[in-house]
């Protein structure tokens, strides 16, 4: 906690002007990324506008061929988890990822921290997905199969099992959180550390490794975003078989 508080203080971030800089950067970068992501989806429209027979792939590497070449591996990816049938849940998983991708990179730039060592940050996050996955199971289910679920297979232990169910469920909330905030959190002090004790070359292969760690801690609460939309769905696909 002392190295911690080390970190935040060496860049600033406990002084309270400090903290509502980072707030307003976190917020203008999420306003980037909304308005990036329209603009995509607007240049995208207009281009398969009057197409009729399929998209003909450029020739020269272009930001649109990354971005299919994402969408294309991405949901090839969350089919393996979910299967074809739930693809209307890319819009969540996708946004999470390139969120979290997003604002985790950005802390690797000298000078800014990465907005997802803030609260302000991943509480929201974590919040948005568990809103979402019980949203969806009460939609795929109905609200009293769904609450049913937690009480357990067992009807004399459902007294049991089911505050011990919700107060798991609930727990998401805070380990989604504290999963994301720690571990981006470690590696930026391993690397202001790094970088200060020995700079030039040994910052670069720790830059590398947080470029990996910042992926990682977007790509892990995505697959448990698939995971929770999983486990709150699954009873009513398994009703029908």
């Amino acid at each position: 906690m002392e190295a911690h508080y080390t970190y935040l203080n060496s860049l600033g971030l406990t002084d309270p002007n400090t903290q509502k800089l980072v707030t307003a950067v976190t917020l203008g970068c999420t306003l980037l990324f909304v308005g990036a992501q329209a603009a995509n989806v607007l240049a995208r429209r207009r281009r398969l506008r009057g197409v009729e027979q399929g998209v003909i792939p450029e020739e020269k590497i272009t930001t649109s061929g990354i971005f299919d070449f994402f969408i294309e591996t991405f949901v090839a990816f969350q089919d393996s988890v979910l299967g074809k049938e739930n693809r209307k849940y890319l819009p969540l998983t996708a946004t999470v990822f390139l969120y979290l991708l997003t604002l985790n990179i950005i802390g690797l730039v000298p000078g800014f921290p990465a907005p997802t060592t803030t609260v302000w940050t991943t509480v929201p996050v974590a919040l948005l997905i568990f809103i979402s996955f019980n949203y969806y199971g009460i939609k795929e289910q109905g609200l009293v199969p769904y609450l049913k679920h937690f009480a357990g297979p067992v009807w004399w232990l459902a007294w049991f099992i089911l505050p011990l169910e919700l107060f798991g469920t609930a727990l998401r909330i805070l380990t989604l959180n504290l999963r994301l905030y720690w571990n981006i959190s470690a590696d930026h002090i391993v690397l202001g550390i790094m970088s200060e004790l020995v700079p030039f070359i040994v910052p670069i292969i720790f830059y590398g490794l947080g470029t990996f760690v910042c992926f990682m801690q977007a790509f892990v609460p995505t697959v448990l975003t698939m995971i929770y939309i999983m486990l709150a769905t699954q009873h009513e696909e398994g009703e029908h078989h």
